[in-house]
């Protein structure tokens, strides 16, 4: 609701000590399905679900490894991968002990949670653990493939 500017109206009576009565506050930028919402968290869960369905059908069928666009012939492709994965898998797992560190820095030996944000602290190191646990898998199978080689 806007104030008279441009065309004198008579402005509606204010309530509640000054402050005017517009009904209850949305957000309007609170889309079910957002990063940070439930529908978010279900349409990353279901996305996660139907990935994995997805690969169990592919890996169970009988032509699989004989299908060139899921093998690779060249070695070198494979080690890159490989080395790569292991990089950034090694750097997920130093990232997430690190943060571990810290928050239990704060909140067990300063005990300073009730300044800092302990719970959000917590919170994305769990992230961080799983992050690092959904990106080792990609690392020991690509190794395991060099392998076999």
């Amino acid at each position: 609701m806007s104030r008279p500017s441009v065309h004198p109206v008579e402005a509606p009576p204010l309530t509640n000590g000054g402050a005017q009565n517009y009904g209850p506050r949305v957000r309007m930028k609170d889309v079910q399905g957002m990063p940070g919402t439930r529908g978010g968290l279900v349409l990353r869960l279901c996305q996660l679900a139907f990935a994995a369905i997805s690969l169990c059908v592919m890996a169970t069928t009988g032509d699989f490894p004989s299908v060139t666009a899921f093998r690779f012939r060249n070695c070198r492709v494979v080690s890159l991968f490989t080395i790569g994965d292991g990089i950034t898998s090694t750097l997920t797992f130093a990232a997430a002990s690190a943060s571990a560190g810290i928050t239990v820095l704060i909140g067990n030996d300063l005990n300073r949670c009730a300044v800092n944000h302990c719970a959000r602290f917590e919170s994305a190191t769990a992230m961080a653990f799983i992050s690092w646990f959904v990106a080792s898998p990609s690392f020991l199978f690509n190794f395991w493939s060099l392998a076999s080689q």
